[in-house]
């Protein structure tokens, strides 16, 4: 059976979160797996009862579509695009929903402003959850039980997901490809869309800071020759030695560029390098260790 996906579409929201699940998960994928996603696009709202009726979004775009509630809160995922007015409530039809799908044991993924439509429920409290970064303090102040990271990009707790903000939700659809269909069809779809299959750093490197020092000394090869080199126990030392600079310097100037520090980073491509050769090739758990 398929797995299906709900994408709940509110009055006002932005086109963009919308489009980017349609595409992944919607598109017709003949290279991928038979069973590949049923996406269905779910009105939600006091103009949901009726079959049929436009949902306008925020960019001159309306949303036609026959789903509503009754098909959101049978399906196996449920994706809370962006809110169309983060300071406003959201629409307590999608808050019933979201709270009746969840218990039926949908997963449950908001992207960007989502997350305050996901707060809402309660079903974040006590929980890390990711937003844009731009909603932080806005998110902090109205969901205190929530421990907000704005730093990544995105926060997967098996039954609920939360992603940043715009190309992060790239990122969300990716991650969610790979959890429920392996690395191999989220790296040829992450080819496809001409993106990376899994992107180093979190969010943290969008926000306005001030330059570097130095903005000539490109990362790149220090970053190429690391993931040709993961199977070494490579400390910040070496790292530093192979940039020929000094492991502060070298710190400083990766969180700018990356978001994350070099050792995470290193973590985090030895996790997706050993993720892949697990479902992708036949080498044992132990030589995959090594």
């Amino acid at each position: 059976m398929r797995h299906s996906i709900a994408l709940a579409v509110t009055e006002g929201m932005p086109i963009f979160d919308l489009a980017i699940p349609c595409h992944v998960f919607g598109a017709d994928r003949p290279e991928l797996p038979d069973d590949w996603y049923d996406l269905r696009v779910c009105a939600i709202g006091p103009e949901s009862g009726r079959a049929g009726a436009p949902v306008a979004t925020r960019s001159w775009f309306a949303a036609h579509t026959p789903y509503g509630a009754d098909e959101l809160v049978n399906a196996d995922t449920v994706i809370v695009p962006a809110s169309a007015d983060v300071r406003g409530d959201p629409p307590g039809e999608l808050i019933d929903a979201l709270r009746e799908a969840h218990g039926h044991g949908a997963r449950i993924v908001s992207l960007c402003s989502g997350a305050f439509s996901l707060a809402a429920t309660g079903l974040l409290d006590g929980r890390t959850a990711a937003t844009h970064w731009m909603y932080a303090a806005l998110f902090a102040e109205r969901y205190p039980a929530v421990r907000l990271d704005p730093s990544v990009l995105y926060v997967d707790h098996g039954d609920i997901l939360t992603g940043a903000g715009s190309t992060a939700c790239i990122d969300v659809c990716l991650h969610l490809v790979r959890e429920d269909y392996g690395s191999e069809a989220a790296n040829t779809l992450a080819r496809q869309l001409v993106a990376p299959a899994h992107r180093p750093g979190g969010q943290a490197q969008y926000i306005e800071t001030p330059l570097p020092e130095r903005t000539d000394d490109s990362l790149a090869p220090l970053l190429h020759w690391a993931t040709e080199h993961l199977a070494e126990p490579l400390t910040l030392a070496d790292l530093a030695r192979r940039a020929h600079t000094s492991p502060r310097t070298l710190a400083r100037r990766f969180h700018a560029a990356t978001g994350t520090t070099p050792l995470r980073w290193l973590q985090g491509q030895r996790i997706a390098r050993a993720r892949a050769l697990l479902e992708g090739g036949d080498l044992p758990v132990e030589r995959i260790a090594e």
